[in-house]
């Protein structure tokens, strides 16, 4: 496995692979890696001839300076679990091999980025599609492959794909989460024991929710969710939407949509965790 730190190292890299006919399969990470990303990287060996792994904590997304400074770091951990995986190459640049002078573009993602996370975290998606496309220049990969915990993230980078004319096809990964059912995030290695603990109370309720849909209206299932969610006292939700899965627009009756999930954002303390259910 090779460790590379410039676009340059990296393209030489990737021409090779390319010159000997392989496909490209790519992971943009921003480590702190867990089995979740892993399940990433290893469903992009199933489908391709060359996988790389990007590693880098992009400034630009993230609306809230101490979030950026907190955020876990642990490039000798995360080459260490990517040893046993399909990844061949990393690249793990600088802030400024990233990003060389400031990244003035602004994107417009219409509905989908005004919603949930959009209205939260103002300015993440723009950051988010700054740095997606920067790697995408970068790798020039053939596939790309995300997770659907990200649920709006992935719609998000569908768009801007289409955007950009990138031949670059998007594959959504499962969610994979802890036995207790918490999805996997590298934010949870902030959470403290007590509070790691209560958090599995996110997927918990969200599932229940699903079996309690047949009996309760769309606005019924809402307020039953936030109400059993925040009634634990170390957590506090900050939304709970049912969308359609094409607008991501709120959704009132079952029957509006086919293709239908329910998003949420908790604080667990200071630590915010997202998740999704389908319904």
């Amino acid at each position: 496995m090779e460790l590379v730190h410039t676009k340059e190292a990296l393209k030489k890299a990737i021409n090779r692979q390319k010159k000997a006919g392989k496909s490209i399969g790519f992971v943009p990470t921003m480590g702190a890696l867990h089995q979740g990303h892993l399940s990433l990287v290893n469903e992009a060996g199933k489908q391709c001839g060359y996988v790389v792994v990007s590693i880098f904590v992009n400034p630009t997304q993230f609306n809230d300076t101490a979030d950026l400074d907190n955020y876990p770091r642990d490039i000798d951990g995360d080459m260490a679990l990517l040893e046993n995986t399909s990844c061949e190459l990393v690249f793990a640049p600088s802030a400024n091999e990233m990003y060389p002078e400031k990244d003035t573009r602004v994107f417009d993602f219409g509905q989908l980025g005004e919603v949930m996370e959009g209205k939260h975290r103002p300015g993440h998606f723009n950051g988010v599609a700054q740095i997606v496309s920067k790697l995408f220049d970068a790798v020039q990969p053939d596939k790309a492959f995300f997770g659907l915990k990200d649920f709006q993230q992935l719609a998000i980078i569908q768009n801007m794909t289409a955007q950009l004319g990138y031949n670059i096809e998007i594959v959504p990964c499962n969610i994979v989460r802890e036995p207790d059912g918490l999805a996997m995030s590298s934010r949870n290695k902030r959470l403290t024991t007590e509070q790691r603990e209560n958090a599995a109370l996110i997927s918990k309720t969200l599932f229940e929710a699903q079996k309690k849909a047949s009996d309760l209206s769309i606005d019924e299932i809402k307020k039953w969710v936030v109400s059993s969610i925040d009634a634990n006292q170390h957590l506090e939700t900050e939304y709970f939407d049912i969308v359609d899965n094409r607008t991501l627009q709120s959704i009132t009756s079952w029957n509006e949509t086919v293709n239908k999930t329910g998003c949420i954002a908790v604080y667990c303390g200071d630590v915010r965790l997202i998740d999704n259910v389908k319904f």
